[in-house]
């Protein structure tokens, strides 16, 4: 990487390890044999006192599968087909494999009851990834040995840290890990932002991984005019008005019911019962019950994926007040919970219930919700907040300038392995909220045609198909499929139903088989594809023109059209970057939908600009357009020597006729601007944008050094 001039940043995840395959993790296979007395115990953050390690990895019939165990020819390993577990010494002398079994500090379980059994902590439901302990000095030291060997040696320029919510103490763990690196390595956080929230100021972070930015480059290219309609459509295609806030509200306490309910049952075993409290005249198992069903409801009420307490009580007051209009019988518990937290904020009640939180909202709203309620799937998105309905002009300008003064060096995002579809996807699916009747009337016509087992998961299909359109069967049945298993209403991981697989499996070769309708998604396809790809570009100008430090995800230099993970890993055909590369290069100027190559341009001309010139990208302040058409601009100056300027909301600007005498004004005045993606001029100090662009929806305007 050297030798190619690049830096290298190092993407970490200290919350948890891999304990699949216990004989390649040295210190979980010597947990499993020596129990408590393993001098790994304290390493991973187990339930000592709820007995021995359940591992959930047996088939559904446990009694059948734990007749399939055997012993190594040496005794030292029980074996589960080609799984290994070790045999505490002191147990394995004698008997069958399945008395030996009963004698360790483990016992294999069926995999269904790890959602409500398990006894170590997980990374979100994952049984596989058991959590470590890195708030512990000595933990966090042999956890970090290595990679701070790199960084000792100057091999590390960066670090990026996974799921820090999912720790003990973020703020704590950052400082140290800060204090390690020392302060002029760049430290981000994968720290999911709502709306409106920011990063602790006590983090010495240089920012996050740039989800909350995504929500903003998308959604100024969202017409909330659009709402109505798809609202509209939404409510009679699924014969409900659920709102978003309800959908995201029942996912989350279904996740915490279900594929959570170990962690709940953990915190609710910390939760001092008040003593005055009805729940001391029920029968002891419901009083359990109540305190269960308070913790669940809590969990479900936070505002942002967790507080920080002490200074973030007013989430954890909200998300008691949350819970109180769903159970007002329960307030009584809630209140005992809040109490003991703000009393103790790094106790174990408040350390635990923190690091749930987190889980709860990405398993219930990101990974379930974010399936269910589709009125507009462009903005269930990681991040997004799919209750409001795009990004204004205003509120787009006062995030940017907010991230220039506080948080220069965090980074930004369109996409990631993570996001539930590519930017383009997206930037294509925004063009429906300036055509809301015309989509109505097509994909009323075709879902009934064509009808899936679920309605909420018709909505979803067709704004994909269309979004990704042309895309094979294989990858939008697998994606359909996924899709349906996390929403979890017709089938789901854990409890297929094979006949609604089986539909859906077979629903796009149905919808491909018949001609009339893909002629019909065809021309519609047609009809978004140019605005899409102008929102694509303008989405793409303005992160990596913007304040922070952008983040290309691989494959999306070019128009990409994928859809959730596994479908955003394909392998990218970097031959034909570069070869498009290499003819811009040459001068070449192309057309918009040419190979994507228009997308690699601006890119290629954005990312250049910033290598060869950092200092004009400092600052942030709005350049509003001025005439008929200047709703449809959106720009910004970095310093007084760049500008960015990109076109929104494209079918109503070519619905009015285009620009007409719209003009840009230029910060103070100045004349000698040059377009650096299309390498042309721009004549005086308030120019056309009919000028402007003329070429391309986007421009980037430099004026010399």
């Amino acid at each position: 990487m050297r030798e190619h001039g690049m830096a290298f940043v190092l993407d970490i995840v200290p919350n948890h390890v891999g304990v699949d395959v216990p004989a390649a993790n040295p210190w979980w296979w010597d947990v499993l044999a020596r129990g408590r007395e393993s001098e790994h115990a304290a390493t991973f953050d187990i339930d000592w006192d709820a007995g021995p390690i359940l591992l959930p990895v047996l088939d559904a019939d446990e009694e059948k599968a734990l007749g399939e165990l055997a012993l190594s020819e040496d005794r030292t390993q029980l074996r589960y087909y080609e799984r290994a577990f070790p045999v505490a010494e002191s147990t394995g002398d004698t008997g069958t494999a399945q008395e030996v079994h009963e004698r360790q500090h483990y016992r294999l379980v069926s995999w269904k009851r790890g959602a409500a059994e398990l006894t170590y902590r997980r990374f979100f439901d994952v049984s596989t990834l058991a959590a470590v302990r890195v708030e512990l000095p000595e933990i966090f030291e042999k956890t970090h040995r290595e990679i701070l060997r790199w960084v000792e040696a100057g091999e590390v320029d960066g670090i990026r840290v996974d799921h820090p919510d999912g720790l003990s103490d973020p703020g704590a763990y950052v400082r140290r890990l800060r204090a390690a690196l020392g302060p002029h390595r760049w430290l981000l956080v994968e720290k999911i932002l709502a709306a409106g929230e920011e990063l602790p100021a006590s983090w010495p972070v240089n920012g996050t991984s740039g989800y909350e930015a995504l929500r903003e480059f998308q959604g100024v290219f969202v017409d909330p005019d659009g709402a109505g309609l798809l609202t509209q459509l939404t409510a009679e295609h699924t014969g409900s008005k659920e709102s978003a806030h309800s959908a995201e509200h029942a996912a989350r306490r279904e996740v915490a019911d279900t594929i959570l309910a170990a962690e709940v049952r953990r915190i609710a075993a910390l939760v001092p019962v008040p003593e005055a409290a009805p729940s001391t005249e029920a029968e002891p198992g419901e009083a359990a019950d109540r305190v269960r069903t308070a913790v669940a409801e809590l969990l479900c009420g936070f505002p942002v994926y967790r507080s920080y307490l002490p200074e973030g009580r007013e989430a954890l007051e909200t998300a008691v007040s949350v819970a109180r209009t769903h159970r007002p019988d329960l307030a009584d518990v809630l209140h005992a919970i809040r109490d003991a937290m703000l009393a103790d904020p790094s106790g174990p009640l408040a350390t635990r219930v923190q690091q749930t939180s987190g889980m709860v909202m990405a398993k219930g709203v990101e990974d379930t919700a974010f399936y269910r309620w589709n009125r507009f799937v462009a903005l269930n998105e990681v991040g997004g907040d799919p209750s409001r309905f795009g990004v204004t002009p205003p509120e787009f300008h006062r995030s940017l300038a907010a991230r220039a003064a506080s948080w220069p060096a965090t980074m930004t995002t369109l996409s990631t392995h993570d996001t539930k579809r590519s930017e383009d996807v997206r930037a294509r699916l925004a063009v429906l909220a300036e055509i809301p009747r015309e989509w109505a009337v097509q994909m009323r016509r075709w879902a009934a045609a064509h009808p899936l087992p679920d309605r909420t998961l018709s909505l979803l299909a067709w704004q994909n198909l269309v979004g990704a359109w042309p895309i094979p069967a294989d990858r939008m049945s697998g994606y359909l499929l996924k899709a349906a298993k996390e929403a979890k209403l017709v089938t789901s991981h854990v409890d297929a139903v094979a006949e609604v697989d089986e539909a859906i499996g077979a629903w796009l070769g149905q919808v491909l088989a018949d001609a009339g309708i893909v002629a019909e998604i065809e021309e519609f396809v047609a009809r978004i594809a140019g605005p899409g790809r102008a929102n694509s570009l303008g989405q793409k100008l303005l992160q990596l023109a913007g304040p922070g430090v952008p983040d290309v995800y691989q494959g999306t230099e070019v128009f990409e059209y994928s859809l959730v993970d596994p479908d955003n890993r394909r392998p990218v055909d970097w031959a034909a970057r570069r070869e498009l590369l290499a003819r811009l290069d040459e001068g070449w100027l192309p057309d918009v939908d040419a190979e994507g190559a228009a997308k690699l341009l601006v890119t290629a001309s954005a990312l250049r600009l910033r290598r060869y010139r950092p200092e004009v990208f400092t600052g942030y302040r709005p350049v509003p357009a001025q005439g008929p058409a200047a709703r449809h601009a959106v720009a910004f100056a970095r310093s007084a020597s760049l500008v960015a300027v990109a076109t929104r909301l494209p079918v109503g600007l070519a619905d009015r006729g285009g620009w007409g005498d719209t003009v840009l004004p230029l910060p103070e005045g100045t004349t000698d601007w040059h377009d650096v993606i299309t390498d042309t001029p721009v004549e005086g100090a308030t120019p056309r944008l009919a000028d402007v662009l003329s070429r391309y929806p986007v421009a980037l305007l430099v004026r010399p050094a």
